[in-house]
């Protein structure tokens, strides 16, 4: 069973624990980081334990992804379709009309979960990320919860 908590100021210690075990060392986030995005106004997430997190803000009718973080050992298990699927519901909850993300071009197990919650590319930032690499623009568009 998978149990999620709201993100808090608190966990940004844990958070960045999990995101150095899923991340290369130049695209890690630190506590202080994770925990500053959390106190911005329109920013929520979610953490399982110490095994993974989702990052994510809603500004007017937008929401964004800024960082979905698995620990390997549990990768591959339904931890991130639940992350993604809470950060999903909770952005439409928020009144966002559309979500979107860029993921690194060549992370395909990534790219395949996004694929399967509708996400399409919209466009590619060239060399985004440190090594080089592109990163693609994501959108699915957010159904408006029902009373």
């Amino acid at each position: 069973m998978i149990t999620l908590t709201q993100a808090h100021i608190a966990h940004g210690r844990a958070m960045a624990a999990i995101h150095a075990a899923a991340f290369p060392p130049a695209e890690r986030w630190g506590a202080d980081a994770l925990a500053l995005q959390l106190g911005l106004p329109g920013a929520f997430g979610w953490i399982a334990d110490q095994d993974g997190f989702i990052l994510a803000r809603v500004a007017a009718d937008e929401a964004e992804i800024l960082t979905l973080a698995v620990h390997p050992n549990r990768q591959r298990d339904g931890l991130g379709a639940a992350l993604l699927q809470a950060a999903l519901h909770r952005a439409a909850e928020a009144g966002a009309v559309a979500m979107l993300l860029e993921v690194a071009e060549p992370n395909l197990a990534a790219r395949g979960l996004y694929a399967q919650f509708g996400f399409i590319e919209v466009g590619r930032r060239k060399r985004y990320y440190a090594n080089g690499t592109d990163a693609l623009v994501l959108r699915r568009d957010l159904a408006v919860p029902q009373p």
